[in-house]
């Protein structure tokens, strides 16, 4: 059996309905729409369309702002840096490369939860100050950029 010799099982396959193709169709005129009336409509029932009751996007109260230009960051302990065996530098691409942060992570912020005992160098977007504080008093370098 090759590739080419694949097709799928009789019957599973079954072609839409085509309406609106003239009156032999048995689909054509109203295309199985019935005669005026909302579901008649192109827009019979939108989205959100509750029966006519006021719909829950308009009975529940508007707050706040979004910032549509917010880059969020990907966040990392200085417990986990710890954990890293064996690496002096530290850089985003480790970290995505390790599993740490998601592979669509771009800004990386260290944060001070947990302990480190060894020196290394941290090449992230930011970095709170007890992070620092911890990574610098292990003989440690953070850089920001």
């Amino acid at each position: 059996m090759r590739i080419e010799d694949l097709k799928p099982t009789p019957g599973s396959k079954k072609r839409g309905r085509r309406v609106g193709r003239g009156p032999g169709s048995g689909h054509g005129k109203t295309s199985g729409r019935g005669h005026k009336g909302q579901h008649a409509r192109s827009n019979g029932k939108g989205a959100g369309f509750e029966g006519g009751q006021m719909p829950l996007i308009r009975r529940v109260p508007k707050r706040g702002f979004t910032n549509i230009f917010r880059e969020p960051y990907a966040v990392v302990n200085v417990g986990t840096l710890a954990a890293l065996e064996g690496v002096e530098t530290v850089t985003v691409d480790l970290l995505r490369e390790r599993g740490l942060v998601r592979k669509s992570a771009t800004r990386v912020k260290v944060l001070g939860e947990g302990e480190i005992d060894r020196a290394v160098k941290v090449q992230v977007q930011a970095a709170s100050t007890s992070a620092r504080a911890k990574i610098e008093a292990a003989g440690g370098t953070v850089d920001l950029g």
